[in-house]
Order: structure tokens, then sequence, then C-alpha cells
């Protein structure tokens, strides 16, 4: 077993993360990849040499640095087994997720609330996150792409919709969303992303991809927050402007990180 450690200075964010993984999954002799993006560390665990490592990496323009390569005793069992724990905790959070997003969904059509809508599609952007980092999990990259592809233009045209739903609400054909079932809903939101953050710090894991979906569950708790609050004002205005404002602020924010799912089917 061997490990290469790279230096790649132009990896500060998941996207640059998601881009080496994609890149270097082709590589079958690749048998786990840990990340440090505050350090801009990469360090690559092989069971041969292959000069594709590096070269695929330059063909990403990160400004990467090959450091060293050293030779080590055969980590195969704990790769398998820190690979079977993230496995398991990925499948938990992504069902809380997906049920959520059918559960909110539903809710949100019902009550007339587009906050609701919106957070729901956010909680299916982060499903289709937990998904692909299942993948990275020593899963099919090709199949990662395919997941991937179809899930970002799936959320781009759902989230593009939404927002188009929120101008013609918003200059007056819009109807009075129900403010009791926005609180309850996000508040049942609030806590199942907080039931998900709870098991990201339990299992301590220190990859990348651990690391990106912890940051994606805590944004959650903001977003379905932000529900919670324009429910109230809904209720203290009479008006749905703060239903809408919230739900337009979280249908861009959903169509971005689509964009950022659609790089990782490059």
């Amino acid at each position: 077993m061997y490990k290469s450690i790279f230096t790649v200075k132009k990896m500060d964010c998941p996207s640059e993360k998601n881009l080496i993984e994609t890149k270097l999954g082709s590589i079958k002799l690749i048998q786990k990849l840990d990340f440090d993006l505050e350090k801009r560390k990469l360090i690559v665990f092989h069971s041969q040499k292959d000069k594709r490592i590096k070269n695929y990496l330059n063909e990403l323009k990160l400004d990467s640095k090959l450091e060293k390569v050293v030779e080590i005793q055969d980590e195969n069992n704990e790769i398998t087994n820190d690979s079977q724990s993230q496995k398991k905790l990925l499948k938990t959070v992504l069902l809380v997720n997906f049920g959520f997003f059918l559960f909110e969904m539903t809710a949100g059509l019902i009550a007339n609330s587009m906050g609701l809508v919106a957070d729901s599609l956010d909680m299916f952007s982060d499903s289709i996150v937990y998904l692909v980092s299942l993948f990275a999990v020593g899963g099919s990259i090709l199949l990662k792409k395919k997941v991937a592809k179809l899930a970002g233009y799936f959320q781009i045209f759902i989230a593009s919709f939404g927002f188009i739903e929120v101008l013609r609400r918003f200059f007056g054909f819009g109807e009075m969303p129900d403010f009791s079932t926005m609180i309850i809903i996000s508040i049942l939101a609030f806590i199942a992303n907080l039931y998900c953050l709870y098991l990201f710090q339990k299992s301590d894991s220190k990859e990348a991809h651990m690391k990106a979906s912890w940051i994606f569950t805590s944004n959650d708790l903001i977003v379905n927050s932000g529900v919670i609050i324009s429910g109230v004002l809904v209720y203290f205005f009479d008006s749905n402007k703060p239903d809408l404002i919230i739900g337009g602020i979280v249908f861009i924010v959903v169509i971005n990180g689509a964009r950022k799912i659609l790089n990782l089917a490059k």
C-alpha cells in the first residue's frame, strides 16, 4: 500500500473536493482519499504506483503539487471498517432528509406556503448530497455522475418554477398561507436536522465529504428557523409577503446548490 501526499492550493471548499473525487474515481487502484480543506492537503491511498494520479490532478488546474509518496502497511481493514460506519450514517440521514422532503412538500402545497415548498427542496438537495457522498464511500463513479446530473436538473426545474410562482403571488395573485402549519412543520424539520447534526458530531469523522455534509445540515437549521420566523410574521402582519420572501431566498439557494451538483456530472 502507498500513500501519495499532495498540496492542492486552490482546494478550499467541497466543490473542489467533489471535482477531485470524481476525476480520480476512475483509477481502480485507489483505495481511499483523505482531504484536509483547511490545510489544502490531499492524501491518496493506492495499492500500486500510478502516474495518472498526479496527471489527473494537474488536469483540474487546482495548483496541485506532489509532496511525497510513502510506502505503508496494508490499511485495508481500517479503511473498510471506516467506510462501513460512514455508509450507515449517510443512509440514516439520507432517509430522514428524503422523508421530510416528501412530508414538507405535501404540507407546503396544502398550506399554500412557498416557504415550506422551498425548504422541502432544500431537504431534497441535501438528500442528493448524502447520496453522492455514499457513492464517494466506495461506490460507482459513473452512477454518481448520473445521479448528480438528474438531480441537478430536477432541482433547477422545480426551484425555477417555484421562484416564478413566488413572483406571481408577490404581485397580488397569491393566497394566504396557513401560518400554523408553517410553524409546526418547520419545527419538526428543525428537530430532524438537529438529529442529523447530532449523528455527524457523534461520528467524529474527519473525511471531507462528511464534514461537507455536516455543514449542509448546519445551514438547514438556519433555513428552518427562517421559515418559522416567516410563519410568525404572516400571523402578526396578516400578509403572505414574509412567506414569499423566505421562499424566494431558499429557491435561489437551491438553484445555486443544483448548479454545484451539476459540476459533479462533468
